[in-house]
């Protein structure tokens, strides 16, 4: 016996799903980079990446391709709006708003905006796992489908000199990074880049995660590894920024309903 006739399938075309926004103006655009900006910073803050005054997120002005907003000085990731965000100059120099910017970890950020023009974002923080990881010297191996996005598509800048406010040292940096998304710096940290806000937000937040579950699967035992061919196909699939944009809206959304002063 036959239960009701269910309702026919809807269009596709009728189905929301979120894409990248199409910006009608530079201001609509600059905007939409902000309020992302401020977002991921707060995001951050929630995960706990923040120590001191150390991590930025950085974002290229849509019209003056060698200025970027970042994050003020010494304000707490989890209390910064739109309003709060500096444009700096690629020297570090403060072309608009009140605050100051750590010229330390400018110096990285500006150089690898200037060797990647194709990069909108970059971030960088002294997120826990990722200073362990980088504490040991090692990349991320493909233990997960979340880290065969890294797979191939990751650098490791083998040194430390202490705090980086050298120009040819964040060269260096740059030059180790290349055409990746993802850089450990021996015994620092993470950094991670994108074609948005979103996307470098996410593979940092991704990255941060692989490094807790290759950490803690070492820690258990011997971990069993992807295979080449089934990494690179993995990657493939996961590994753009599209996907990292895609991926990333639901965090996205949380902040933005859940802390809508950001926006301020």
């Amino acid at each position: 016996m036959h239960g009701p006739t269910p309702p026919p399938p809807l269009p596709t075309d009728k189905l929301r799903f979120p894409m990248p926004p199409m910006h009608e103006s530079v201001e609509d655009e600059r905007r939409h980079r902000k309020e992302r900006l401020a977002g991921a910073l707060r995001l951050f803050g929630r995960f706990g990446f923040e120590d001191g005054v150390s991590g930025h997120i950085t974002a290229r002005d849509p019209e003056y391709s060698d200025c970027f907003w970042v994050n003020p000085f010494g304000m707490p990731f989890r209390h910064v709006t739109v309003s709060d965000l500096v444009l700096v100059n690629r020297d570090g120099q403060v072309v608009q708003g009140g605050h100051h910017v750590n010229q330390a970890a400018f110096t990285v950020h500006a150089q690898v905006h200037t060797a990647r023009p194709d990069v909108v974002a970059v971030a960088h923080c002294h997120s826990v796992h990722g200073r362990a990881l980088a504490a040991l010297g090692d990349l991320l191996e493909p233990l997960s489908q979340e880290s065969c996005a890294f797979y191939e598509d990751q650098a490791l800048y083998d040194a430390y000199s202490g705090v980086t406010v050298d120009a040819e040292e964040a060269r260096r940096i740059a030059s180790v990074l290349g055409s990746h998304k993802a850089l450990v710096l021996r015994n620092h940290g993470l950094l991670t880049v994108g074609d948005s806000v979103d996307a470098a937000a996410w593979w940092f937040l991704s990255m941060e995660r692989s490094a807790q579950v290759q950490l803690t699967a070492k820690a258990a035992g011997r971990p069993v590894h992807i295979g080449h061919r089934q990494a690179v196909a993995t990657r493939e699939q996961v590994g753009g920024d599209l996907v990292a944009w895609i991926n990333y809206q639901p965090l996205w959304q949380d902040i933005s309903r859940s802390e809508p002063d950001l926006l301020q």
